[in-house]
Order: C-alpha cells, then sequence, then structure tokens
C-alpha cells in the first residue's frame, strides 16, 4: 500500500489530509515539526511527502533537502498560506513536484497527490549559486496572484514560449521580466518591444535587422531586436498586432532558430525565448484570419492570464504601502499615512486601468499630501472604462451591426428601428453610470453630457 507522510502543524489540515489518503487507498502518517516528520520518514520510506512551508523549528523548505538526504527521491508537494514569488519560485527550485496555496480545496490536493504517486524521479534542484534574487516588483497575496506566481515558478526553468494574456495595466512586463530573471537565461539579454509602438513597414526590420542596401536609406547593417536577444530573451507586447507577413518569418525563427536580415542571403543561427502578451482575445485574432494559427499554437505553449485589479482587490493594502515605498524613497518627503476612509474609497473604485492607475494614483495623491496624510481629496478621478478598454469598442460595433442586419432580414416594415435599439442600449448605459456614480444623479449627469431632469425622465424616475 502507497504511504502518505503529511508534515504540518494545523491539525485540520492533517485530519483533512489523512481522510483523504483513506479514500484514494493510501496509508498516512502525520507530523507537526520536519524534525518529526523526519522521524517518521526514516521509519518508513514514504512514496510522497505533503509538506508545509511555515513549520515551528526548521521550516519545510529548509527541510527539502534533507527530506532527500534520508529517503532518497521522493516528490514532495508543498504547501504554504503565505505564497508570494519569492517563496513559490524557492519550492519549485528545490525541486518541488508541485505547490498549494491554501486555504485549497481537497479536490486539487487529490489531483496533485495522485500525480506525485504517478510520476516519476522529482526536478534536480537548481544551483543556489547560479540564480539571483528577484528584487520585487510583483505584489500580491490574493489566491489569484498565488496561481500567477506558481505559473512563473513552473514555466521558468524551461525554455517553452510563455503567453501572458490580460488587460492593460495587468503587469505583464513585470512577469516577462521575473520568467526571464529565475530562468537559465538570467544573464542574458532582456529585450522588451511594443509591436503597437513599430511602423507596419519597418516592423520586419525592427524585429529581424537588415543589411546595408536592403532598401532606400539602408546605408548601414543594423542588428534586430531578435538577434539583440540572443542567448536571453524578447518580450513581445502586443503581438496581435504583429503584420501578417512579419508573422510568416517569425514563425520559422521560433520553429527553426533562424533569423533571416531583410536584404540578407543567409540565415543568421540564434537562441532566444519568446514570452509574448496582449491585451486582445488572441483566439478570435484567429478566427478573424488575422493571426495565422500556426504561430498562434507556437506562441501559447504556455500560458499565463493576469487577473485585472478588480478580481483581486484584496492586494490593493499591499499594493498601496509598496508604491509608498517607492514614491518616498525617491524623494525628501515623508511618507504619508493612509487613513481608513482612503483605503475604502481605493477598494470601491473600478480600477479599469488596473495596477498601473493605482500607482498614478497614489503618486499623484502623495504630491498633493506633502507628506500629511493621503486623503480621499487626494486622489485623482477614476480612469473611465472606455479609456482603458479601446479593444472592445470595435467588438460593439460589429454586435450593433449584426443586431441591425438581422432586423433588417426579417423584413418588418416598421420605422420604429431606432427607438427599438435605444430602448435596447441606452438604459443599460445610464444604469452603469449611475452605478459607477454610486447613485448620484448629478455626478452621473455630468459623465453623460446630459441635465439631471433629462436623465430621471429617462429612467423613469420623477424629477
Amino acid at each position: 500500500m502507497p504511504h502518505l507522510l503529511i508534515v504540518d502543524d494545523e491539525q485540520s489540515i492533517c485530519w483533512g489530509l489523512s481522510k483523504l489518503a483513506s479514500q484514494l487507498g493510501l496509508s498516512a502518517a502525520t507530523a507537526a515539526t520536519a524534525e518529526e516528520g523526519l522521524d517518521l520518514a526514516r521509519a518508513r520510506r514514504p512514496d510522497t511527502i505533503v509538506l508545509d512551508v511555515r513549520l515551528p523549528g526548521m521550516d519545510g523548505l529548509s527541510a527539502m533537502q534533507m527530506f532527500r538526504e534520508a529517503v532518497g527521491e521522493v516528490p514532495i508537494v508543498v504547501m504554504t498560506a503565505y505564497g508570494d514569488l519569492d517563496t513559490a519560485v524557492q519550492a519549485v527550485r528545490n525541486g518541488a513536484f508541485d505547490y498549494l496555496t491554501k486555504p485549497f480545496d481537497l479536490s486539487i490536493a487529490r489531483r496533485a497527490i495522485e500525480r506525485a504517486l504517478s510520476s516519476g524521479p522529482p526536478p534536480v534542484p537548481r544551483d543556489e549559486a547560479k540564480v539571483k534574487e528577484f528584487p520585487g516588483g510583483i505584489v500580491g497575496a490574493s489566491s489569484a496572484m498565488q496561481e500567477v506566481f506558481k505559473r512563473i515558478a513552473l514555466v521558468a526553468p524551461s525554455d517553452a514560449c510563455v503567453h501572458l494574456q490580460g488587460e492593460s495595466g495587468t503587469g505583464k512586463e513585470l512577469v516577462a521580466r521575473a520568467i526571464h530573471r529565475f530562468s537559465r537565461r538570467s544573464e542574458g539579454p532582456f529585450v522588451a518591444v511594443n509591436i503597437a509602438s513599430l511602423s507596419p513597414s519597418l516592423a520586419e526590420s525592427e524585429l529581424f535587422g537588415h543589411v546595408r542596401g536592403a532598401f532606400t536609406g539602408a546605408e548601414q547593417p543594423r542588428k534586430g531586436l531578435l538577434e539583440q536577444a540572443d542567448g536571453g530573451t524578447i518580450f513581445l507586447d502586443e503581438v496581435a498586432e504583429i503584420p501578417m507577413a512579419v508573422q510568416v518569418k517569425l514563425l520559422r525563427a521560433l520553429e527553426h532558430g533562424e533569423v533571416l536580415p531583410v536584404g540578407a542571403d543567409r540565415p543568421l543561427r540564434l537562441d532566444f525565448r519568446v514570452i509574448s502578451a496582449t491585451n486582445r482575445d488572441l483566439s478570435q485574432r484567429v478566427t478573424d484570419r488575422s493571426f495565422r494559427h500556426d504561430l498562434y499554437f507556437r506562441l501559447i505553449t504556455f500560458e499565463i492570464t493576469l487577473p485585472p485589479l478588480r478580481q483581486r482587490r484584496e492586494d490593493i493594502p499591499q499594493l498601496v504601502d509598496h508604491f509608498l515605498n517607492l514614491l518616498t524613497a525617491r524623494s525628501e518627503l515623508a511618507r504619508p499615512t493612509v487613513p481608513a476612509e482612503t483605503h475604502a474609497e481605493l477598494r470601491g473604485r473600478p480600477w479599469y486601468g488596473n495596477v498601473r492607475e493605482l500607482r498614478n494614483a497614489i503618486e499623484h495623491a502623495t504630491i498633493l499630501a506633502r507628506g500629511g496624510p493621503l486623503l480621499v481629496e487626494h486622489l485623482p478621478p477614476p480612469a473611465a472604462s472606455g479609456t482603458t478598454a479601446p479593444a472592445q469598442e470595435p467588438l460593439i460595433g460589429t454586435l450593433i451591426r449584426q443586431w441591425a442586419e438581422s432586423k433588417l432580414r426579417q423584413g418588418t416594415d416598421e420605422g420604429d428601428l431606432y427607438e427599438r435599439f435605444l430602448g435596447l442600449t441606452e438604459p443599460p448605459l445610464l444604469r452603469a453610470v449611475l452605478d459607477h456614480c454610486h447613485g448620484q444623479y448629478a455626478a452621473a449627469a455630468r459623465r453623460l453630457g446630459l441635465h439631471r431632469t433629462t436623465l430621471r425622465k429617462k429612467l423613469g424616475e420623477p424629477g
């Protein structure tokens, strides 16, 4: 019968995992400390170990190597209620088979244990002396960010292409830099390029370089961004904007490790890793035939989805502290305090601009606070959703056109199509703005460009 060793100082965790082991047909032993767990492991070699990070006495990360010395190469599933990127990376670097963030559902633990029991030898721990510590920048204790940290830690040691999906301002470049820093390429260059900023006519030359005389004005050869990333990582932001002709060359570069500069007659052999990102739906671009399906599948070997700030509001106080520390460290101003009312305002905002908008708001408020308390009136107005999600506007127009065409195909001769359209679209717009303004009709009317009485009338409210 396979044997499971559970090391955790929380009795409820030990009890729940022991019951799970029984359901899986396993025997189980529990320990409250790493030292006790080592004694149990020596007495009976476990087939899998489930190990907490925070333990009285020796911590779990330090104990991992001692367990291997005591019982050999056994899969170790690490648990923690204090997950951050450094902990996740350290666990994977030490050879952890999997990484669970408390509280977790038993079904997740079940899958992790089943995979561990059916796995081969665990990964070999990486040489600590060859890895630099990540200095920070990605902040979050929410479960959504713990999943991001875990996926960064898992993919960093590989050479797989990584695609980052997330709204503008969610920190995609920070994640790309973290993956590079924790990879074997950390000593190599990290080259970041925003594809949307490149001229479509010059995108090929910018990425692949060119030889002298390749085109009018090419008086000197130029090394492309892909060549500059040789031995390191290139981060292609807004990858959905790559021109179709350039997509063909990029696909060949990824598949064969060869880059052909514009005007050259022989390719360059290069070694680089690609991390791509977009705030658009790349699969929809494939459906629209504006993005090659073969390049799409090459880029999304491993995906990480970054949550918008509104889906991890519990991280806002930690982010505020982080930004205040950064901002005041670079100035002579005292670090301002943040009253409860300001924290409540920050947690209640929609943050359509995500972490980038939050940082700008804190910097704006810090300037006005002049070292005093950071008050609500020091904060700038919230960004409107339309200013940070332009990618949705073409979709809205397409949907409206489809709706209109469907009505026209129905062959109705009634002259009320415009009124029916307004009846569908106006009420949700007005309600959304009113909700955003916390039910304040005057504020909502200003945002809409309407008179307050007109807004009330349209919503069927007495003036």
